[in-house]
């Protein structure tokens, strides 16, 4: 099982997204919650709270425990915090890169040391963007052969990507050119790289195997919309971000709609790797492993 912010080889792919899914689904179902708009904004707000997770985990965590805290690792809770596991506390599963799945506790399940002022606060984020961080951000992404270059433009036009072809080794490699509306002040700018990223790494551009994005059915572009509008609005919240997705989102809960159309596994498997590409996940920590050693709690890797 991976983790989905984490790229997986081509061959473990396909076995792990199909685990994954049936993982996700047999939670919803037994959750009977998040089919109403309401209940989708909900979830969307919770994930984008939780950053010591990856989306699709955090996603995890709130199907299985709404509400819950604070979560991390045994591991996390003993060394980073001094606190210990409650006798018959009940775990919470997550993925686990390389491994199936993982154990993790809500912070009312343990017992130690007060919690340091950013954990008490829940839910802390990073703030907001400058300059230097965007220019980060843009170098960061030039590791998946995206190149962003920015735009003279009126204020109506946000940004765009765009595919192309290009040789290498007889094999044809993508690139992206993502352009951006140079005269927005510097979170907009960074609101609109994560809304092109999305459309990327949601399979909207089509499959890209180096880059580990499979073949999917393609949306109706209002839902193509609606997915990129969600997947910058969980990232940019995680990060202390406010933007426009979050009126986008609010005109889209309609008393009379649904979610049924919308892919929660792709979205937040997309916003893992938006983050990974990005640079800015950041995540619980587990036991360093230790060769031929069994994983936290006893799991075989």
């Amino acid at each position: 099982m991976n983790d989905p912010a984490t790229p997986t080889t081509p061959q473990t792919a396909p076995a792990a997204e199909e685990l994954e899914r049936s993982l996700l689904a047999d939670l919803l179902e037994s959750s009977k919650l998040y089919h109403s708009t309401e209940d989708y904004l909900a979830l969307m707000a919770f994930v984008s709270k939780l950053r010591n997770f990856a989306p699709f985990n955090a996603l995890l965590l709130q199907i299985q425990k709404p509400g819950l805290a604070y979560a991390a690792s045994e591991y996390d809770w003993r060394t980073r915090f001094n606190r210990t596991i409650k006798p018959h506390a009940r775990p919470l599963l997550i993925l686990w890169p390389f491994g199936p799945v993982a154990l993790v506790y809500d912070v009312q399940d343990t017992e130690g040391d007060p919690l340091p002022e950013d954990v008490t606060q829940t839910f802390h984020a990073t703030g907001p963007m400058d300059e230097d961080a965007l220019d980060a951000a843009i170098k960061a992404v030039r590791k998946y052969e995206v190149y962003v270059t920015a735009v003279d433009l009126g204020d109506q036009w946000a940004g765009e990507i765009k595919i192309e072809r290009r040789s290498t080794d007889k094999k044809e490699r993508p690139d992206y050119r993502v352009a951006i509306n140079q005269n927005h002040e510097v979170n907009v700018r960074f609101v609109t790289l994560v809304h092109e990223l999305g459309h990327l790494f949601l399979g909207h551009l089509g499959p890209d195997k180096y880059l580990r994005i499979e073949q999917r059915p393609r949306p109706k572009p209002n839902i193509e919309e609606l997915e990129a509008e969600s997947l910058a609005y969980l990232v940019c919240k995680r990060r202390g971000i406010a933007s426009k997705s979050e009126s986008y989102l609010a005109e889209f809960a309609k008393p009379d709609t649904t979610i049924d159309s919308l892919d929660l596994y792709q979205l937040t498997k997309a916003a893992g790797q938006v983050e990974a590409a990005l640079d800015i996940a950041a995540h619980t920590l587990f036991e360093p492993r230790k060769k031929d050693a069994l994983p936290p709690s006893g799991l075989k890797g």
